[in-house]
């Protein structure tokens, strides 16, 4: 096994932590010596052992004199665990390759303990797809003012997400709802805007095999029409947290509305204002999943990290929803080019999964 096959298996061990590690970041890594594997480990759940340090159980005395290769720069500091530098150098270890530095200034500076101490270090290895990866955790570091966003949307051949009364169950098939239940158990909010709460009454929980460590905070911005206490997400604000967004006209009104339940109300007369509330409120990473007008607006304002677009073999016409309102460019010149990270099937429909601009570690 080479290091880049190794890296590459590193990032798949990572993916396990997906919904278990946050606010950590997912890392994975393998032990190689005489370009064989001897041991290997991922980070599982927040505050449980880290890669480097499962990685090191399992390898026991063959860790000396490898090579370490893990996703992130391993940690110099005490949190809930001690600090993986120092694990790493009393195994012997003799070099490490990550893929990405670590952002976080507490943590950070991990490879600069480890050549200290006589180790070879190299970082850069598959970076990007590091990056990608815990794109929200790099987000914080970088961005701290708004949470990273992602937008879902399940749409017709044509970029419709409902018919003409509104209608938008079930445009995609199972295996596309079992792969967004999924997804929602890696974010810390899931949102919608108002005409689909109303519309589709939807439950945005995470149903699927993956049980979020935290469950992410339901956001329903409301639209002119008023939400009622009766919708789903409101009724069972008491076992997930939900987050109603509001004007500051219309917060008396709304929260008169809503008394009774356990729905908190936010107010704010603009999406930077809401996502900048949200961010202070500890909501690092939000999944928008709907509708046109709100994936719209988050559009025009450059405030979309992330484009997952679910498409389904059907056509709803002209008269359909549009998956985007009211985000017009007036020449090809003019239109944002996205990366493409991964297309795949789900079931009869495609998934198409792009990012705003190229994630970099050292940006």
């Amino acid at each position: 096994m080479t290091e880049l096959e190794a890296m590459r298996r590193a990032l798949v061990l990572a993916q396990q932590g997906w919904g278990r590690v946050h606010p950590n970041p997912m890392v994975g890594a393998v032990l190689l010596a005489s370009g064989a594997a001897v041991g290997e480990g991922h980070h599982a759940e927040y505050g449980g052992l880290h890669a480097e340090s499962a990685a090191l159980l399992a390898a026991g005395p063959r860790a000396r004199g490898a090579t370490l290769v893990v996703t992130l720069e391993p940690c110099n500091h005490t949190g809930k665990r001690p600090p993986c530098t120092d694990l790493i150098i009393a195994a012997g270890v003799a070099q490490v390759v990550a893929a990405a530095a670590d952002p976080n200034p507490a943590a950070g500076g991990g490879a600069g303990r480890l050549t200290a101490a006589g180790l070879a270090v190299s970082i850069g290895l598959l970076a990007a797809e590091a990056c990608r990866q815990n794109a929200a955790f790099f987000h914080r570091f970088r961005q701290p003012e708004r949470p990273w966003v992602a937008l879902k949307l399940a749409t017709s051949l044509d970029h419709r997400i409902a018919d003409v009364t509104g209608r938008s169950r079930w445009i995609s098939g199972q295996a596309a709802r079992d792969f967004v239940h999924e997804l929602r158990a890696g974010f810390d909010a899931v949102a919608v805007g108002g005409r689909t709460a109303l519309h589709d009454d939807p439950r945005l929980t995470a149903r699927g095999p993956i049980v979020p460590r935290v469950p992410p905070l339901r956001v329903l911005f409301e639209g002119a029409e008023p939400l009622p206490a009766s919708l789903t997400a409101i009724r069972t604000a008491n076992v997930v947290p939900t987050l109603i967004v509001t004007t500051r006209e219309r917060l008396a009104e709304t929260t008169a509305r809503l008394d009774g339940t356990s729905a908190a109300v936010l107010a704010a007369d603009s999406l930077p204002e809401a996502l900048g509330a949200l961010r202070r409120r500890g909501v690092e990473s939000m999944l928008v999943e709907g509708g046109g007008r709100l994936a719209g607006a988050l559009l025009r304002g450059g405030m979309v990290d992330r484009f997952y677009r679910i498409e389904s073999p059907i056509w709803l016409g002209a008269s359909g929803v549009p998956a985007t309102a009211g985000w017009d460019l007036a020449t090809l010149d003019q239109a944002e080019r996205w990366e493409v990270l991964e297309r795949r099937g789900l079931g009869e429909d495609t998934l198409l999964v792009l990012d705003r601009t190229r994630c970099s570690p050292g940006s």
